[in-house]
């Protein structure tokens, strides 16, 4: 057991709590139960006593208890080092336990401490899948409590690294088959807004079977039991009321007050960290500098290692220990030690003078240079940094980032190769080269796909480009070529400024003409870049070459990409079957040979082929297959398998299931990159702009940022806001956010981008919305920006026949709804409106073609506005007819502003206009006037009767007739013949 044991004192003023953790995780009560619990609480409060106790009463109950901890390491971070510690700690006490576990889990192999040390050989370790060693971690602790209870505690997380965190969230939503109880502590004093814990921790505490326990102060009563306690002696009540008064409830606190009251000062400081010091005056020499050393590894440091970075002798050594020991500085943790309490060892480091630090590290580091202690590269890598030594650091963190990826932490591995990358610019050439024997080329392709990897391709683009400026003059010709290739598969999955083309072009003419895996490398990304720009018999002709040369070699990732390239081009070119069948063919071949990338990318494109074909529930599992296969890799932030994720939400969305897209957009319990937690938002934000929920506007400044990096999160997060901004009347808005979108989008250089067709229709949609209430004075600027708005949606329509890359299904439907919405506004305006059988005819053909593309909702809305047109013409029963079918949509989706439109329009199922209109003699003047298109204004000056009392007449003529805007009205009293 490590420093989460029962320490000198006894427990006071915890026995309610005690009793409540211990219910919760089964080890009081007689049965045997698991589930998880979060123990939050300011540092010092008590957490790590109140476990100890519990650690002890499980014990004495016969159950199973391992414990790890995680240390605040920073960017130097460990993948899973608490589970590390755990499975440490299993394998000291029970190794036969940990053999059986490891000869049927193998993947539990890679964690255990001898698997993590650096023994100095470069090894090729295989890269294990996340999901692997999830999946074995959790058997292994099902496996370990089936034949007793089981108790895991987890302190510390604040500081947890990122693949711990996914660790602890997938353990937290299994299942346990046996009694496994998870206890997981933290400091809630240091979540602070932007920690990534803060909000994993309420999305941690919604699941079933997590329970959240904040464990507060003492109060003053036990404050005053505690100080009793650990000072029995007499006190004069001043001292104790003053510790009472300024521990405020912490445990901690309160003995390091009592500790500074003993050793008999006049005051007691006023700083905390002066105050924990004070221990540190009552140790001799050697202890002290035992207790500095052991600050210098973090809180906790292996006898061993302590040994070697003291100049003390073993029996000083030994001597000096058991005094910080008996001084309650140290506990023993195992084979080393650990301070007392991590604010403890904070402050004796932070007491060291800047040169006792750098020699403090610098000990550390030549010891675990030297390989004859245990340590891990991470830990030589943070060790080396601190210690100035770049050299080391940077060898050491290449190491550290290679351990992180063969473990499935790409997190934390693009943290170690950055921190490489910045190392390399302290060093010239010659010392890369003569001593190092580092490739920063291929430290830098590394970096690159493991920030790809993580999910975030676009500061991997950025990564890689500056390393080819700052290494363009001394890079050979083949190493620029690497560097071409790494920076092109970065953009290929962002959306960046970068001409992919005249790259590969490049890299084209660099590359050496013989069959080489680079070539074939090259020739792949070369004919993708290819079909970005339309040239698509050059795209065939240079993956026929990628794929043979592939064959040649034996490069099945590249034979994978070229032949999805492929089959790509055969749906854009009118064959679909044989684009399936190609790609299917890549999926099962990627499968066979465990390629998963190619297998991500084959199932991804196979999707886009369903989805623009308008198969959607094809599309839809197709999708899910890419994610599901990246998140079972334990991959689900990389590129093609996150792309499934998100088309997944927006085919769902299209096809009218939309609590299906709340599903798949629902990131609690996850740590999403802030672009992928972006794209995910923008799709969430359809659906609550398709049912009215107004406060999803409150989203959009967490998202908007993204805009500019990445065009879907503009075009889906911002047509999002266009209707939630018209529908709350906002109007003005949701121009402004048209022209925001727009602005976002060819940032990117898609200047004539195709959303920018739908976009045009539901601007135009809201405007015709708020019509009627229009002033005058904008009405024609409003038909100037019908104008422009059309214009926009034509020029993407020409734009896409130049580019020879037609509309499909989904553009033409939208086209054909940005003509019937422009016309609608402008009947509406009275601002030269079109004929009625002109108004008719285009709305029929919106309707038409959104049934021919299959978008659930849109084909709703659009089938409201044609039977809004129709019963304003006098045809009643073909509205009725339409409006019903929406009406039974919107109601399924809870649609709520569709279902207002039709109510609008007195579509309720039972309720419709009077066909027995009766007008008064002032309202028949008036609607007269108002069919001639006047303002209440002008109508009020020509009958000599105020504005607003116009404006009276003109409601009561609308209800009575049951239109919605003035256009409506006039059209309906001709048809009644009301007005000739």
């Amino acid at each position: 057991m490590t420093d989460t044991s029962v320490g000198v004192r006894p427990l006071v003023g915890r026995s309610g709590e005690l009793t409540r953790l211990a219910g919760l995780t089964g080890v009081s009560g007689g049965g045997a139960r698991g589930g998880a619990v979060l123990l939050a609480g300011d540092a010092g409060v008590g957490k790590t006593r109140l476990l100890g106790e519990l650690v002890e009463r499980a014990r004495d109950a016969d159950r199973c208890v391992l414990v790890g901890h995680c240390l605040d390491f920073g960017d130097s971070a460990l993948p899973y080092l608490p589970f590390t510690e755990v499975f440490g700690e299993l394998a000291a006490s029970e190794p036969e336990v940990i053999a059986e576990l490891a000869e049927e889990l193998p993947a539990v192999r890679r964690l255990l401490p001898h698997q993590r040390v650096m023994t100095g050989e470069h090894e090729d370790v295989t890269h294990l899948d996340r999901s692997e060693l999830f999946e074995a971690v959790y058997r292994a602790l099902d496996r370990l409590a089936a034949a007793r209870p089981l108790l895991v505690v987890v302190e510390d997380v604040h500081w947890a690294d990122s693949s711990t965190r996914e660790l602890l969230t997938f353990l937290f939503t299994r299942t346990f088959a046996a009694p496994v109880a998870i206890v997981a502590s933290y400091r809630s004093d240091d979540l602070h807004r932007r920690h990534p814990l803060r909000r994993l921790v309420a999305e941690w505490s919604r699941l079933a079977g997590v329970t959240r326990f904040n464990l507060t102060g003492l109060g003053d009563a036990d404050v005053r039991s505690l100080v009793r306690t650990l000072h029995p002696d007499p006190m004069p009540e001043s001292d104790v009321n003053t510790i009472i008064a300024r521990a405020e409830g912490n445990a901690f606190f309160t003995e390091e007050l009592v500790g500074a009251a003993e050793f008999g000062r006049g005051t007691m400081p006023d700083d905390l960290a002066e105050l924990m010091l004070i221990r540190l005056d009552r140790l001799d020499d050697d202890a002290r500098t035992a207790v500095r050393a052991s600050a210098g590894a973090g809180r906790r440091v292996s006898y061993a290692l302590l040994s070697r970075v003291t100049d003390l002798e073993p029996e000083r050594l030994d001597v000096a220990l058991r005094q910080a020991v008996e001084h309650n500085v140290l506990v023993q943790a195992g084979d080393g030690y650990a301070f007392r309490h991590a604010l403890l060892g904070e402050a004796v480091y932070e007491d060291l003078l800047p040169g006792e630090r750098v020699r403090l590290h610098a000990r550390y580091a030549e010891a675990l240079r030297s390989r004859e202690v245990g340590g891990t590269a991470a830990d030589l890598a943070r060790h080396a940094r601190a210690a100035h030594d770049v050299e080391t650091a940077l060898r050491a963190s290449i190491e550290a980032g290679d351990d992180a990826m063969s473990v499935g932490g790409p997190e934390e591995a693009a943290q170690h190769y950055e921190t490489a990358l910045e190392l390399l610019a302290h060093l010239d050439e010659s010392t890369l080269d003569s001593a190092l024997d580092v490739d920063p080329v291929d430290l830098t392709v590394k970096a690159g796909d493991a920030i790809t990897v993580a999910g975030s391709p676009h500061r991997a683009v950025g990564v890689v480009r500056e390393q080819l400026l700052q290494r363009d003059s001394t890079l050979e010709e083949s190493d620029r070529v690497r560097l071409l290739v790494a920076l092109v598969r970065a953009a290929f999955v962002s959306e960046t400024d970068v001409d992919v083309l005249p790259l590969t072009t490049e890299a084209l003419s660099l590359v050496s003409t013989e069959p080489t895996p680079l070539r074939a490398q090259v020739l792949g990304v070369h004919a993708l870049a290819n079909v970005e720009r339309q040239r698509d018999d050059e795209a065939v002709r240079w993956a026929e070459e990628a794929i043979r040369i592939g064959n040649e070699l034996g490069l099945p990732q590249v034979v994978a990409d070229a032949r999805t390239t492929i089959g790509r081009l055969d749906a854009r070119i009118g064959d679909p079957e044989s684009s399936k069948r190609t790609l299917r063919s890549v999926i099962e071949h990627a499968r066979e040979t465990d390629n998963l990338v190619g297998e991500m990318k084959g199932l991804h494109q196979l999707g886009s082929v369903h989805h623009e074909a308008g198969e959607f529930d094809d599309a839809l599992a197709t999708y899910i297959a890419a994610y599901e296969t990246a998140r079972d890799a334990g991959r689900p932030w990389a590129p093609y398998g996150f792309d499934g994720r998100v088309l997944a939400a927006l085919t769902a969305y299209i096809a009218g299931d939309w609590d299906h897209v709340k599903r798949i957009t629902d990131v609690r319990g996850e740590s999403p990159p802030p672009l992928a937690e972006a794209n995910l938002a923008a799709i969430g934000m359809l659906v609550a702009a398709g049912r009215g929920h107004a406060k999803a506007l409150d989203l959009s400044p967490s998202i908007r940022p993204w805009w500019f990096r990445d065009g879907m999160i503009a075009v889906q997060c911002g047509g999002a806001e266009i209707d939630l901004q018209g529908d709350r009347g906002d109007v003005d808005a949701a121009i402004e956010t048209y022209e925001d979108i727009a602005k976002a989008v060819t940032s990117l250089q898609w200047v004539w981008f195709p959303a920018r067709v739908r976009l045009s229709a539901l601007l135009l949609g809201q405007l015709a919305n708020h019509a009627s209430g229009m002033p005058e004075g904008e009405r024609q600027k409003t038909d100037s920006r019908i104008d422009q708005l059309i214009a926009s949606a034509d020029d993407v329509m020409r734009e896409s026949r130049e580019r020879r890359r037609p509309m499909g299904p989904e553009g033409m439907a939208w086209h054909a709804r940005v003509q019937a919405e422009a016309l609608r506004l402008r009947w509406l305006l009275g601002v030269d409106p079109p004929a009625e059988d002109e108004l008719v005819a285009s709305w029929e053909a919106a309707v038409a073609s959104f049934e021919e593309f299959g978008h659930v909702f849109e084909l709703a809305r659009s089938r409201t506005r044609l039977a809004s047109v129709l019963r304003a013409v006098g045809r009643r029963t073909d509205a009725r007819q339409l409006a019903d079918a929406a009406r039974d949509v919107a109601t399924a989706l809870r649609a709520e502003p569709l279902l207002v439109e039709l109510r609008a329009i007195g579509s309720t199922g039972h309720r419709g206009p009077s066909t027995d209109v009766t007008l008064t003699p002032r309202e028949q003047e008036i609607l007269a006037l108002v069919a001639q298109g006047r303002s209440n204004a002008e109508i009020g000056r020509q009958l000599y009767i105020s504005a607003k009392t116009v404006s009276v007449h003109v409601s009561n003529i609308l209800s009575k007739l049951g239109a919605s805007s003035r256009t409506e009205a006039a059209a309906l009293a001709r048809t009644q013949g009301l007005l000739p």
